[in-house]
């Protein structure tokens, strides 16, 4: 599946709505996600950005629309397919959810356990591959509460990245950091892209991360229940609508002022 340009897409979005019982948190929704590309779901406080995280990995229903991965609608097909679709994806959550009661390669080991047949001695050596990838090669036998936040984040993504996925989806990835590790672990996605190839969707409202990571976003707004732009970040921030741009300048842009009745536009 291409767009006119001919660009992969590896996710797409046709008229979406979803919620929670008879609530509902975001509408009309439609976009497309490319195949190596840094998506990122941007908004305020309560637009619906990890409600709409957990539609696209499989653990929220829509009310009406579709979710195409690749070719696949992934509400439509019978739940031993979307599970197979869904171990496609690796989720780094926003607290890293790694088990407390495990090694760093234990944890990243757990899901090659469940969900391979590889031997002991080819998971060690993939676990400690994953670990290396993310800076975290001397620190397979600590537990999370002996490292640091900044590294039990990378250990999360290493672990999300265990059964190689083609999408990496993350929720609020630098949530907790001070700024120097929030541009580490910016720059570390940034590589992980490049290198691996790996199709990004991040929900996040931290603009340092939008601007260094972003090929392309979509801005949700709790009011309208729905997306009002969507485009490279920058361009979203000098062109957008208002809404949009002053989020985007930390509410350097007013929105407008409605003339007198009968003032031409």
């Amino acid at each position: 599946m291409s767009d006119a340009r001919g660009r992969e897409i590896r996710i797409r979005v046709d008229g979406l709505a979803v919620g929670y019982g008879e609530r509902l948190v975001l509408q009309d929704l439609s976009f497309a996600i490319h195949r190596g590309d840094c998506f990122v779901i941007f908004g305020g406080s309560g637009c619906g950005k990890s409600t709409l995280m957990r539609c696209l990995i499989g653990l929220l229903r829509p009310m009406e629309g579709r979710v195409l991965i690749g070719h696949e609608s992934l509400w439509d097909v019978d739940e031993r397919r979307r599970a197979k679709l869904m171990r496609g994806n690796g989720v780094m959550y926003q607290g890293g959810a790694l088990w407390s009661s495990m090694t760093l390669a234990e944890n990243i080991a757990l899901p090659l356990e469940q969900y391979t047949d590889l031997t002991s001695d080819q998971i060690r050596e993939l676990t400690e591959y994953k670990l290396a990838l993310v800076g975290l090669a001397a620190y397979g036998d600590y537990y999370p509460a002996e490292i640091s936040g900044g590294m039990r984040k990378r250990a999360g993504v290493a672990r999300a990245m265990a059964l190689d996925p083609e999408i990496l989806f993350f929720d609020e990835p630098s949530a907790g950091l001070d700024p120097i590790n929030g541009r580490r672990l910016d720059d570390l996605l940034l590589m992980l892209r490049d290198s691996l190839g790996t199709t990004m969707v991040v929900v996040t409202h931290d603009l340092a991360s939008i601007f260094a990571i972003g090929d392309d976003a979509i801005f949700l707004d709790a009011d309208s229940r729905t997306a009002l732009a969507s485009g490279h970040p920058r361009r979203l921030r000098d062109e957008g609508p208002p809404e949009v741009r002053a989020f985007l300048t930390r509410g350097d842009v007013e929105p407008p002022i409605a003339g007198p009745p009968g003032a031409s536009a």
